[in-house]
């Protein structure tokens, strides 16, 4: 995993086509931007996991 720090309104760039600016430092907690293409999902991991369990368990169905 690579570790970057950033500041207030600083942006990271991942390849050329996605961009994460930090809009907010709270006490707890770091809100972000995402500027992406809109084909590329993005999801917070609780909702990505949550997405491919249902998905599992439909293909997990069909093959009892």
């Amino acid at each position: 995993m690579l570790v970057i720090s950033r500041q207030l309104s600083q942006t990271i760039m991942i390849g050329d086509d996605i961009k994460l600016t930090v809009v907010r430092i709270g006490q707890q907690h770091v809100r972000i931007g995402i500027d992406a293409p809109k084909h590329m999902p993005i999801q917070r991991q609780e909702i990505y996991d949550a997405i491919k369990a249902a998905s599992s368990d439909c293909t997990t169905e069909g093959n009892e």
